[in-house]
Protein backbone atom coordinates (compact mmCIF):
# COMPACT_ATOMS: atom_id res chain seq x y z
CA UNK A 1 0.00 0.00 0.00
CA UNK A 2 1.18 3.69 -1.16
CA UNK A 3 2.01 5.98 1.99
CA UNK A 4 -0.54 8.20 0.39
CA UNK A 5 -3.29 6.31 0.60
CA UNK A 6 -2.33 4.77 4.53
CA UNK A 7 -2.44 8.41 5.12
CA UNK A 8 -5.65 9.23 3.75
CA UNK A 9 -7.53 5.74 5.03
CA UNK A 10 -6.23 6.12 8.50
CA UNK A 11 -5.59 9.84 9.44
CA UNK A 12 -9.08 10.66 10.87
CA UNK A 13 -8.87 7.52 12.48
CA UNK A 14 -5.25 7.77 14.23
CA UNK A 15 -6.58 11.63 15.05
CA UNK A 16 -9.29 10.47 17.12
CA UNK A 17 -7.57 7.82 18.89
CA UNK A 18 -4.65 10.71 20.01
CA UNK A 19 -7.60 12.87 20.62
CA UNK A 20 -8.92 9.97 23.13
CA UNK A 21 -5.63 9.95 25.28
CA UNK A 22 -4.61 13.65 25.56
CA UNK A 23 -7.98 15.62 24.81
CA UNK A 24 -5.87 18.40 23.61
CA UNK A 25 -6.56 19.12 19.68
CA UNK A 26 -3.30 20.35 18.75
CA UNK A 27 -1.65 17.60 21.02
CA UNK A 28 -3.48 15.10 19.25
CA UNK A 29 -2.57 16.57 15.93
CA UNK A 30 1.05 16.53 16.55
CA UNK A 31 0.78 13.10 18.27
CA UNK A 32 -0.85 11.84 15.16
CA UNK A 33 1.76 13.61 12.61
CA UNK A 34 4.46 12.25 14.35
CA UNK A 35 2.84 8.83 13.73
CA UNK A 36 2.71 8.81 10.12
CA UNK A 37 6.03 10.43 10.22
CA UNK A 38 6.66 6.94 11.75
CA UNK A 39 5.17 5.19 9.48
CA UNK A 40 6.83 6.60 6.26
CA UNK A 41 10.19 6.11 7.86
CA UNK A 42 9.24 2.38 8.40
CA UNK A 43 6.80 1.19 5.91
CA UNK A 44 9.78 -0.81 4.10
CA UNK A 45 10.56 -2.36 7.47
CA UNK A 46 6.76 -3.58 7.82
CA UNK A 47 6.68 -7.00 7.40
CA UNK A 48 2.90 -7.75 6.77
CA UNK A 49 2.53 -10.02 10.00
CA UNK A 50 -0.23 -8.24 11.04
CA UNK A 51 -2.54 -5.65 9.12
CA UNK A 52 -1.41 -2.26 8.41
CA UNK A 53 -3.81 -0.82 10.27
CA UNK A 54 -3.01 -3.00 13.71
CA UNK A 55 0.73 -2.14 12.87
CA UNK A 56 -0.28 1.96 12.91
CA UNK A 57 -2.17 1.94 15.63
CA UNK A 58 0.53 0.28 17.34
CA UNK A 59 2.79 2.83 16.59
CA UNK A 60 0.51 5.51 17.55
CA UNK A 61 -0.87 4.27 20.88
CA UNK A 62 3.21 3.70 21.63
CA UNK A 63 3.42 7.37 20.60
CA UNK A 64 0.46 8.74 22.88
CA UNK A 65 1.67 6.68 26.01
CA UNK A 66 5.51 7.99 25.35
CA UNK A 67 3.83 11.83 25.70
CA UNK A 68 1.51 10.60 28.47
CA UNK A 69 5.06 9.66 30.47
CA UNK A 70 6.61 12.86 29.55
CA UNK A 71 3.91 15.26 30.70
CA UNK A 72 3.99 13.26 34.08
CA UNK A 73 7.85 13.65 34.13
CA UNK A 74 7.53 17.38 32.98
CA UNK A 75 4.15 18.93 34.21
CA UNK A 76 3.12 21.66 31.85
CA UNK A 77 3.21 25.04 33.19
CA UNK A 78 0.70 27.07 33.83
CA UNK A 79 0.02 30.19 31.53
CA UNK A 80 0.49 33.15 33.46
CA UNK A 81 -3.05 34.37 34.31
CA UNK A 82 -3.12 37.76 32.13
CA UNK A 83 -2.68 35.34 29.12
CA UNK A 84 -6.08 33.20 28.41
CA UNK A 85 -5.76 30.28 26.57
CA UNK A 86 -8.22 30.40 23.05
CA UNK A 87 -10.09 27.29 21.97
CA UNK A 88 -10.24 27.79 18.38
CA UNK A 89 -12.28 24.29 17.62
CA UNK A 90 -15.84 23.69 17.88
CA UNK A 91 -16.49 19.89 18.86
CA UNK A 92 -19.77 18.82 20.47
CA UNK A 93 -20.07 19.48 23.75
CA UNK A 94 -20.98 15.53 23.90
CA UNK A 95 -18.07 14.19 22.15
CA UNK A 96 -15.94 16.64 24.38
CA UNK A 97 -16.67 15.54 27.21
CA UNK A 98 -16.45 11.76 25.98
CA UNK A 99 -13.08 12.61 25.53
CA UNK A 100 -12.14 14.32 28.98
CA UNK A 101 -14.13 11.07 30.47
CA UNK A 102 -11.40 8.92 28.07
CA UNK A 103 -8.58 10.98 29.10
CA UNK A 104 -9.42 9.98 32.29
CA UNK A 105 -8.92 6.63 32.38
CA UNK A 106 -6.36 4.47 33.11
CA UNK A 107 -3.87 4.34 30.08
CA UNK A 108 -4.86 0.14 29.79
CA UNK A 109 -8.32 1.57 29.28
CA UNK A 110 -7.79 4.64 26.93
CA UNK A 111 -5.86 2.47 24.80
CA UNK A 112 -8.34 0.01 24.48
CA UNK A 113 -11.48 2.14 24.60
CA UNK A 114 -10.16 4.46 21.72
CA UNK A 115 -9.75 1.71 19.58
CA UNK A 116 -13.06 -0.17 19.89
CA UNK A 117 -14.71 3.72 19.51
CA UNK A 118 -12.46 3.35 15.84
CA UNK A 119 -13.95 0.13 15.21
CA UNK A 120 -11.02 -2.06 15.34
CA UNK A 121 -12.02 -5.90 15.64
CA UNK A 122 -11.24 -6.75 19.03
CA UNK A 123 -9.14 -9.68 17.62
CA UNK A 124 -6.43 -6.79 16.56
CA UNK A 125 -6.99 -5.00 19.55
CA UNK A 126 -5.81 -7.97 21.94
CA UNK A 127 -2.77 -8.05 19.40
CA UNK A 128 -2.01 -4.10 20.10
CA UNK A 129 -2.22 -4.48 23.72
CA UNK A 130 -1.24 -8.14 24.38
CA UNK A 131 -4.04 -9.23 26.12
CA UNK A 132 -6.28 -12.41 25.08
CA UNK A 133 -9.53 -11.19 23.06
CA UNK A 134 -11.89 -12.43 25.94
CA UNK A 135 -10.32 -10.14 28.38
CA UNK A 136 -10.61 -7.54 25.67
CA UNK A 137 -14.13 -7.80 25.24
CA UNK A 138 -14.54 -7.98 29.17
CA UNK A 139 -12.48 -4.93 29.45
CA UNK A 140 -14.60 -2.81 26.47
CA UNK A 141 -17.77 -3.88 28.93
CA UNK A 142 -15.97 -2.41 32.14
CA UNK A 143 -15.21 0.57 30.28
CA UNK A 144 -18.66 1.44 28.45
CA UNK A 145 -19.93 0.85 31.80
CA UNK A 146 -17.99 3.39 33.79
CA UNK A 147 -18.18 6.37 30.50
CA UNK A 148 -21.98 5.64 30.85
CA UNK A 149 -21.81 5.78 34.50
CA UNK A 150 -20.13 9.34 34.05
CA UNK A 151 -22.41 10.74 31.58
CA UNK A 152 -25.42 10.03 33.65
CA UNK A 153 -23.67 11.55 36.53
CA UNK A 154 -23.22 14.40 34.43
CA UNK A 155 -26.96 14.27 33.20
CA UNK A 156 -25.68 13.97 29.71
Amino acid sequence: MEFENIYKTYWERIFRLCMGFVNDRDLAQDLAQETFIIVWQKLDTFRNESGIGTWIFRIASNNCLRQIEKEKRFPKAELPSHITEEQHYSVEPQIQFLYQCIAGLPEMDRIIISLELEEVKQTEIAKIVGLSESNIRVKIHRIKEKLTQKFKENGQ
